[in-house]
């Protein structure tokens, strides 16, 4: 049976969305919703729709699962709930601090309409998650660390769009090198926030805007920016789009430990991502989630889920034999 996918956003988020549906062959985009105008939103897959935001309610009973592409700052903590009351939803929630609040929200929209909500899928959260997860299982006496970068922050990018004053803007968060060596040669250094990355910020502001202002609202933000050394420069939008246009990213996650009886021996375990497209990959990862939360709704589950609750052949669309054949 062929899964259709709504998309709710159509920015670069929604845009990976639909080509990463292009390449799940039992998927298939069945409706683009959008805040802007429909009639100035054109999309890339032939014959599908663009609809008012507004409109969703129409196609209750249409979608079998809609996928939220909006910002984890004020878009997602308010439409993730509200439409889990009427379809089966994946968001990329991504502001760490709020998960637990963000979740049990959700749930409780989710189990009160008998739906399935996944959230914060993506890279991270999402496979750092399971990779940090898995091997505290392995190594259960040893050391996390994860290192964002460098590369473009969509969600720390959207926070500073949505200062008053700002036009456009891009962030990159970059691990500091010292501190990336030192966990590398199993140092295990206690690292603060502060220790293991800097933000560095683009941003076009507005003609007239306070830039004094601006960039106090940045360096100041809670959870996303309080924490680190944060640089802001303020460019012209023609040099943001000939020197940043790309939205590329990555990152690591390490755990460091011991075995052996006495602890003698001392192991690393490393995960890397190197992405060219930041929010096509995440939609990639997105997609996969929504083919397991369409298995977990016919299987009569409800309620909110996050990627540990998933089994893990739930996400790829091969069979049982298929996945035991190919890759076990």
């Amino acid at each position: 049976m062929t899964i259709k996918i709504g998309i709710m956003g159509y920015g670069n988020l929604g845009k990976g969305i639909e080509c990463a549906v292009k390449q799940n062959k039992d998927m298939e985009l069945a409706v683009v919703f959008t805040r802007r105008d429909p009639e100035k939103v054109s999309v890339l897959t032939e014959g599908v729709q663009v609809c008012r935001a507004e409109d969703v309610k129409d196609w209750v009973g249409k979608i079998d699962v809609m996928i939220l592409c909006g910002g984890s700052a004020t878009d997602l903590p308010v439409q993730t709930p509200e439409l889990a009351k009427l379809f089966h939803v994946v968001d990329s929630f991504d502001t760490h601090a709020k998960i637990p609040e963000h979740f049990g929200a959700v749930d409780q929209a989710a189990k009160e309409s008998g739906h399935v909500a996944l959230i914060s899928a993506g890279w991270d959260p999402g496979m750092f998650s399971l990779n940090r997860l898995y091997a505290n299982a392995i190594l259960p006496e040893g050391h996390d660390y994860t290192f964002w970068g460098k590369g473009v922050s969509q969600g720390h990018s959207d926070a500073i769009r949505r200062i008053e004053g700002v036009k456009d803007a891009r962030q990159y968060t970059v691990p500091v090198p010292g501190a990336l060596d030192a966990v590398r040669r199993g140092e295990n250094p206690e690292l603060t926030t502060r220790d293991k990355h800097t933000r560095e910020c683009f941003v076009v502001a507005e003609e007239g805007a306070n830039l004094a202002r601006i960039e106090k609202e940045i360096k100041t933000m809670p959870n996303y920016f309080a924490d680190y050394n944060t640089t802001v420069h303020f460019i012209s939008q023609e040099e943001l789009m000939r020197d940043h246009a790309g939205i590329p990213h990555g990152g690591f996650v390490f755990r460091t430990g011991k075995t052996g009886w006495n602890g003698e021996n001392n192991h690393i375990i490393e995960y890397s991502l190197k992405l060219d497209s930041n929010p096509e990959f995440t939609a990639s990862v997105i997609a996969a989630y929504a083919r397991a939360v369409y298995r977990m709704a016919q299987d009569g589950t409800a309620g909110c889920k996050t990627v540990f609750d998933v089994a893990p052949a739930y996400l790829v669309d091969m069979t049982g034999e298929e996945i035991r054949e190919k890759l076990l």
